[in-house]
C-alpha cells in the first residue's frame, strides 16, 4: 500500500472504530449467558406453541427480563424457584422474606415480559 493510499483510509478508519464505539455504547449490557436464553426461549415455545411468532414474542420476553434483571439475579431467583418445588419442610427457608423478595422480582422481570412482547 502506498502511503498516499494508507492517508486516505486512516481518516475512515478512524470514523468506523468512532462509530463502532458509539454503538457500543448504545447496546445493553448482555450478561445472560446464551444457553441461558435458549434454554428460557425453548422452555417459552413448549408452552405457548411452536410457531415463528411465538419464537420472536419468546425471545423478545427473555430479552426484556434481561434488561429488568442481571443475570446473578436471574440465576438466584430460578434456583430458589426450582428448589422450592420440591416442597415439605425441606423447603421452609422460602418462606424467607429476604429470600422470597428475589422470586418475586423474577416474577416482575417476566410479567414485563409477557406485556412486552406477548
Amino acid at each position: 500500500m502506498t502511503q498516499m493510499t494508507m492517508r486516505r483510509l486512516l481518516p475512515m478508519f478512524a470514523a468506523l472504530s468512532a462509530s463502532s464505539v458509539a454503538l457500543a455504547a448504545e447496546l445493553p449490557v448482555n450478561d445472560y449467558p446464551t444457553v441461558a436464553r435458549a434454554d428460557y426461549v425453548f422452555a417459552c415455545m413448549q408452552v405457548n406453541g411452536q410457531t415463528r411468532e411465538v419464537l420472536d414474542k419468546c425471545s423478545c420476553s427473555i430479552d426484556q427480563i434481561a434488561a429488568v434483571l442481571p443475570w446473578a439475579e436471574y440465576e438466584e431467583a430460578e434456583t430458589i424457584m426450582s428448589m422450592s418445588l420440591k416442597g415439605g419442610e425441606s423447603v421452609s427457608w422460602a418462606l424467607n422474606p429476604g429470600i422470597s423478595i428475589k422470586v418475586t422480582n423474577l416474577k416482575r422481570a417476566q410479567v414485563e415480559g409477557e406485556l412486552r412482547c406477548f
